[in-house]
């Protein structure tokens, strides 16, 4: 079996424990193994916002760090897989800056007394499937055809850009998480917002932007004809489906719309018992829809 070495940041063992439960449950039916990073840190959320400070890169560096040498140990992959698209964009950008910028490589390395060389191999959970594992693999181990599930796959802002630096997909027509969906039997509804801001960390500061920003989403959603919102980012799952409830008293009669993490869905396409799986983090359940649908 495949091991990989993971890193699930602050949110994942807590708020977002419904997405990486199902992410394992998932890797163990597909032949592979996520296997936490046995000392890990805070990416730090977000990048320095200033070209000359590298004191904020030292705690994304770490975590690459501790994954390189995870990867060098006997058994596991010379990898490091994350679910959060927060703590993927972060970590991508960390190597990104380290390799072309050496002064801010030699100050990280000398602080933290290591000589990293900015080449530990970040994988977000969905290039793990369509990369690693392959999509047609991913096929053959679906028992539950999720025919009729009209999904509307949401990128957000994190796992698209920058593209120069992330690299993911093409920024403007994204594939990956299309070609997913379509894996699991779902109908994949576009939508014109689905790499649009929800509006992130602005929550704790600015909840009107948010709730403008999400209604933006949402309401694109619901208009292109579809049933469910499906996401990789734990703030963005919060952001979508917590801010329905005020953008109605904002914005008039909207259709609720469930916000599901990708992993839940991939889960139940590959045998895992709905009723054994955590929907706790959703506002507006998935239930009601998943049961109409027939896979309850």
């Amino acid at each position: 079996m495949m091991n990989i070495p993971y890193y699930p940041g602050c949110t994942l063992n807590t708020n977002a424990k419904d997405l990486q439960q199902c992410a394992e449950y998932s890797a163990q039916a597909l032949g592979f193994s996520m296997v936490e990073l046995t000392d890990w840190n805070c990416c730090g959320a977000s990048l320095p916002l200033t070209d000359n400070s590298s004191m904020g890169y030292a705690g994304p560096a770490n975590v690459l760090i501790n994954a390189k040498e995870e990867g060098t140990k006997e058994g596991n992959e010379d990898k490091l897989t994350t679910l959060c698209a927060v703590c993927y964009n972060v970590l991508k950008r960390t190597n990104y800056a380290f390799n072309n910028d050496n002064n801010k490589l030699d100050t990280v390395n000398s602080l933290l007394e290591t000589d990293y060389k900015g080449d530990t191999n970040v994988l977000h959970y969905l290039e793990v499937l369509r990369d690693e594992i392959g999509y047609d693999k991913v096929k053959e181990k679906v028992t539950t055809q999720l025919k009729g599930l009209k999904v509307a796959p949401y990128y957000g802002c994190f796992l698209l850009r920058p593209h120069n630096e992330v690299g993911l997909d093409d920024p403007y027509s994204p594939t990956i998480f299309e070609g997913l969906l379509e894996t699991l039997g779902c109908e994949v509804v576009d939508f014109s917002h689905k790499g649009e801001c929800c509006g992130s960390y602005s929550a704790m500061t600015n909840p009107e932007n948010v709730a403008n920003c999400s209604f933006g989403v949402v309401e694109s959603a619901v208009a292109a004809g579809a049933d469910i919102i499906a996401t990789t980012c734990p703030l963005c799952q919060f952001n979508l489906d917590g801010n329905q409830v005020k953008q109605k008293s904002h914005f008039g009669d909207l259709d609720e719309m469930p916000i599901i993490y990708f992993t839940q869905l991939l889960s139940i396409a590959l045998g895992k018992d709905i009723n054994s799986i955590s929907f706790d983090s959703n506002s507006i359940s998935p239930l009601p829809l998943l049961k109409e649908k027939g896979f309850v």
